[in-house]
């Protein structure tokens, strides 16, 4: 004949187990829902949150090729080994200012021409952007020189730093 007593013992530990889940679960629904929630007051309102509040003032497009050349220059020598350099612009000019919806951040985008020091012609797009320099202090500029976007942040062709 066979022993029983085992396997009773067996369930004996199941049980405890499901009594103690059933335990905590009850623990748990006390602690989380046992007290309503509350409205904020007055001060907690709207303490700190302030909307963006976009001018519209944007550079013109050729107040950004100063920033553009260094950035180029430092790009090219730091993270390619490149002695490249860009010599002179051409046919500078904007293409879009805000165009999407007004409570975007406001940019205004170019296009133009770039010489590099190997007597190459490339074509630059770039984006001047309201409040988009260093931790937002500032204008920024992102900007690309078609044929020489080696990481291709912008890939195909420079496209997406355009409109």
């Amino acid at each position: 004949m066979r022993d029983l007593a085992p396997s009773f013992k067996r369930f004996g530990s199941f049980k405890r187990f499901g009594l103690v889940r059933i335990a905590l679960g009850a623990l748990f629904a006390v602690m989380a829902f046992g007290h309503p929630a509350q409205a904020a007051n007055p001060l907690e309102l709207n303490f700190g949150l302030f909307g963006p509040n976009y001018d519209g003032r944007v550079a013109i497009c050729e107040q950004a090729l100063g920033t553009i050349s260094t950035q180029f220059q430092e790009k090219e020598s730091t993270f390619w080994n490149s002695q490249l350099r860009i010599m002179a612009y051409g046919n500078i000019h904007e293409i879009a200012f805000r165009p999407w919806q007004s409570d975007n951040i406001p940019r205004r985008y170019c296009t133009g021409t770039v010489q590099l020091n190997d007597g190459k012609f490339h074509a630059l797009n770039y984006s001047i952007i309201e409040d988009g320099g260093f931790a937002g202090y500032g204008q920024g500029v992102e900007w690309c020189v078609v044929g020489l976007d080696r990481n291709w942040a912008y890939n195909p062709a420079c496209k997406a730093a355009g409109p």
